[in-house]
């Protein structure tokens, strides 16, 4: 849902841009005289990267040779050691929770008792499931690869990395009997610096209420569906939350004057600021608020502490009960 917005949004501001010289078209990307577009390939190496565990998880996992009978038939078995798990065991089409927790899935009794602390990292590249790694793909693809060519790989493959492990530090502080998996906290961080970076970048664009509104519809609704059973909610939110700080300090543009200054009139008043004050405030506060919150978290996470014990209503953030389904797992 989130992609198919922002394709939308996307088409809207290409036939806004024909209309006229003078005006910033919103959303999401303007590029203006002087700025360079970039060639993206740090998203497509993500990509493929994430195929390719997913791949060597499959192999790993051999359904026909680690699965006996009475747990169910492989699904595919014409796949050979690449078939899937039984769909009771896994409805994702992947593999069992034994070869994900091998492959670096992240377990919280392994991070912190174990020292194991390279699983915070290594989960954002695997998934569950065919169904879970082509959802994740699709998103990638249609929000990244616009992001990437506007600010470059570094920016953007930077806040990918940091907002995953932004949503894998506060999944852990929350949740710790079951295994996480999925890119969703590093795509999260996607749309979080998607909605900072229009906001410290206020001045550049044209129907801001509507870009604010469209982008914060996403999210609610992407973070909505976060409250179903088996969904990892903390890792969108944490993930969410790192990359909208991080939108902030990365993603800061010249503001309209200044990106307009070489087309004004002969003899109007010079500009000389590139940026404003309040982007500069902005960069400030949420530069702050990314070194505490990493710290706290990962001090909090290392100690073992539980979150749930500072906030008792925080586990509805992943989860609500209700007469059909129960948040006891």
């Amino acid at each position: 849902m989130a992609a198919t917005s922002h394709a939308d949004v996307e088409k809207g501001a290409g036939e806004r841009r024909k209309e006229g010289a003078g005006k910033v078209p919103s959303p999401l990307y303007p590029q203006h005289e002087g700025e360079r577009e970039w060639v993206p390939w740090i998203v497509p190496v993500f990509l493929v990267a994430n195929i390719a565990v997913f791949v060597l998880t499959m192999y790993a996992n051999n359904c026909p040779r680690r699965t006996p009978g009475r747990d169910g038939k492989c699904v595919a078995r014409f796949l050979g050691r690449f078939s899937f798990q039984p769909l009771r065991q896994n409805p994702l089409l992947g593999p069992s929770s034994a070869t994900l927790q091998k492959m670096g899935a992240l377990v919280w009794d392994k991070v912190v008792h174990e020292h194991q602390g390279w699983r915070l990292i290594t989960c954002i590249w695997l998934h569950a499931g065919v169904l879970h790694l082509v959802a994740n793909m699709i998103s990638l693809i249609v929000i990244g690869l616009r992001l990437e060519q506007q600010f470059g790989y570094v920016r953007i493959g930077a806040i990918y990395l940091l907002s995953g492990l932004g949503g894998s530090v506060l999944s852990s502080l929350f949740i710790r009997n079951n295994i996480s998996v999925g890119a969703s906290g590093a795509l999260f961080g996607l749309l979080g610096a998607m909605l900072s970076e229009l906001l410290t970048n206020w001045t550049i664009y044209t129907n801001k209420v509507a870009a604010v509104m469209t982008l914060l519809f996403v999210v609610a609704v992407n973070l909505a569906l976060g409250i179903l059973p088996h969904v990892n909610n903390f890792a969108h939110i944490g993930g969410f939350l790192t990359g909208f700080l991080l939108g902030f300090v990365l993603l800061m543009r010249p503001h309209f004057g200044w990106m307009e200054r070489y087309s004004l009139p002969t003899g109007s008043p010079c500009i000389s600021k590139k940026y404003l004050v309040y982007q500069w405030i902005l960069l400030a506060i949420a530069l702050a608020l990314v070194i505490v919150g990493f710290a706290a978290g990962m001090t909090m996470l290392f100690r073992g502490s539980n979150a749930n014990d500072s906030c008792h209503w925080c586990h509805y953030l992943s989860c609500v009960p209700t007469s059909r389904w129960t948040c006891a797992n």
